[in-house]
């Protein structure tokens, strides 16, 4: 498995579930968490951009 794969996947599953979220009353725990999803997409797409 590649370097990186698993924080990308984590990534887009938790950003997925923050932006169904930010339509509801906790708004800002899903912005926050929205936020640590999009920084695992970032990170994770570095290691697999770096290790090809």
């Amino acid at each position: 498995m590649r370097e990186g794969l698993i924080p990308t996947v984590l990534g887009a599953v938790v950003s997925a579930s923050a932006a169904s979220l930010l339509r509801s009353k906790y708004k800002l725990a899903a912005t926050g968490a929205l936020g640590f999803g999009l920084a695992h997409i970032v990170l994770g797409t570095i290691d697999l951009i770096e290790h090809r």
